[in-house]
């Protein structure tokens, strides 16, 4: 957590992260440090022009009762998708575990609403080792573009891919809290570098996708930088109507194939 807000702090010069009051009684001295380790923040408060202690682009603060609609509706889709698509879960499971050597659930660190660490699950659609590998992939310049033949991907990771069906097992960190059904990607720590600025911060003011405006938008043929404007676009005109727009737009992207790679 303090790698993140430190990570975090070298976007823009003045703010803090408002932590959550740690619950003391009882523990000794070194089960008090341990929790302040992985304490959680609950805001990023700005001190400069957005005034004393001002919350930015938060959520739950903009639109308490928005927002927990946004949850109840997160709650009721992700179990009720996960109760009706079990046996093809349990078929995906078997899939994987058959054509390739490896965990069957791929599982990542990345930085979710208030700049909390949590783990996103995904079917594992690449051999193991495959992050190692992609420096093998990179351009002289560093960069890093997604080839269309990628040769990390499994025998059945593709057909996973296409269709969107490696993100199935994102329903249960929809379901736990740590991600929403439509919102912005979650980032890793990696990637907080290439963020312009404070203003892309707002990301962080609510809960990452499994779907956002971007996914819909072109998928894999987008570019980072378009990724960014369009998930910031998303931030600053969110409305449950949009999250019904963008949900809606997703089942067509999903049946067609549209843009994966």
């Amino acid at each position: 957590m303090e790698s993140i807000g430190r990570s975090c702090r070298n976007l823009m010069t003045r703010y803090h992260f408002d932590y959550e009051l740690p619950q003391t009684r009882g523990l000794t001295p070194a089960e008090r440090r341990a929790q302040r380790l992985d304490r959680r923040a609950k805001g990023i408060v700005f001190l400069d022009d957005t005034g004393s202690g001002a919350y930015y682009y938060d959520l739950v603060t903009r639109f308490p009762v928005a927002a927990r609609v946004k949850r109840g509706i997160d709650i009721v889709v992700s179990l009720t998708a996960i109760t009706i698509l079990a046996p093809l879960l349990l078929a995906i499971m078997a899939a994987i575990k058959l054509t390739s050597p490896g965990p069957i659930v791929f599982r990542q660190r990345r930085i979710g609403f208030r700049c909390n660490q949590f783990v996103v699950y995904k079917f594992r659609t690449m051999v193991v080792d495959a992050e190692k590998k992609e420096k093998e992939l990179q351009s002289p310049d560093g960069s890093f573009v997604k080839p269309k033949n990628d040769p990390r991907i499994t025998p059945i990771g593709g057909f996973l891919r296409k269709y969107s069906l490696d993100e199935l097992p994102q329903l249960f960190n929809v379901l736990e809290g740590t991600m929403s059904l439509v919102g912005p990607r979650p980032l890793l720590q990696s990637d907080l570098g290439k963020l312009p600025q404070r203003i892309q911060l707002s990301r962080f003011s609510m809960p990452p996708g499994i779907t956002g405006l971007w996914q819909v938008s072109g998928r894999s043929s987008v570019t980072d930088r378009q990724r960014m404007l369009l998930d910031r676009h998303y931030v600053e005109r969110w409305s449950l109507p949009l999250d019904f727009e963008i949900l809606l737009r997703t089942v067509e992207v999903v049946f067609t194939g549209r843009g994966a790679v």
